[in-house]
């Protein structure tokens, strides 16, 4: 079962700390409590009430079987995120957002389908007749491709809901999201303008503690969400 975590585990969590204050984003007042000594301190208590219902959702969208894409490219989130994808079946950007990908989809599903013809060919040895010089280039493209696409194989369309870590590094993510009105779920740091996200989890988005503690609990809403849509069918 899901447990917000408390005040204290989030301020144990660096979670709180936003950004210096000179840095900041006025959409954001809203969301800070406070500054010390230069930098912006995030209200926790709205963070904990904001990332309830941020799981909420996310629960109840996997609960309907819907595909929920996770984008994070930042170093310090880029493992957790695509292990919390991996491990919950759920598609993910974790290495670079390919310009387009939401709003021109039917030419990144035919870079997923190659990606997926080639790398069944070299399982099945279907490419061991060619030429040494050529199976290396095979290998080239697959690992391109497998960069590129290789956590969306399981989208057939567009996803039905983004979960992205910090909207201003995955500005193009989140553009793309707007403009498909594709719903988004996102960590929001002070410096940020949050201004199109469904549901704001205004927090720290560099602490690695507070990555870890957001991820996993990502990961137990998805997981519920499906467990509860299994058990329905089952009745």
């Amino acid at each position: 079962m899901m447990t917000i975590p408390s005040i204290e585990d989030m301020l144990k969590a660096g979670m709180h700390f936003g950004h210096r204050t000179s840095k900041w984003h006025p959409k954001m007042k809203l969301f800070i409590f406070g500054s010390k000594k230069g930098v912006h301190i995030i209200d926790l208590r709205k963070t904990q009430k904001m990332l309830g219902m941020a799981l909420e959702y996310i629960k109840r969208q996997s609960a309907e079987g819907k595909a929920i894409l996770l984008v994070g490219t930042k170093m310090q989130v880029k493992n957790i995120l695509k292990k919390t994808a991996e491990e919950t079946g759920m598609p993910y950007v974790s290495s670079k957002w390919l310009g387009g990908f939401l709003t021109n989809f039917p030419i990144i599903k035919n870079l997923i389908r190659k990606f997926k013809d080639l790398s069944e060919k070299r399982a099945g040895g279907k490419l061991d007749k060619y030429t040494k010089k050529e199976r290396l280039d095979f290998d080239r493209q697959i690992a391109k491709l497998e960069t590129n696409v290789g956590g969306l194989v399981s989208l057939t369309k567009i996803p039905d809901v983004i979960f992205i870590w910090d909207i201003k590094k995955e500005k193009t993510a989140f553009t793309e999201a707007l403009k498909k009105k594709i719903p988004v779920v996102a960590v929001c740091d002070t410096n940020v303008n949050p201004d199109g996200v469904k549901y704001i989890i205004p927090a720290n988005d560099d602490a690695s503690k507070g990555i870890k503690l957001v991820m996993n609990l990502i990961k137990e809403a998805i997981l519920e969400g499906k467990a509860e849509s299994q058990n329905k069918e089952n009745k």
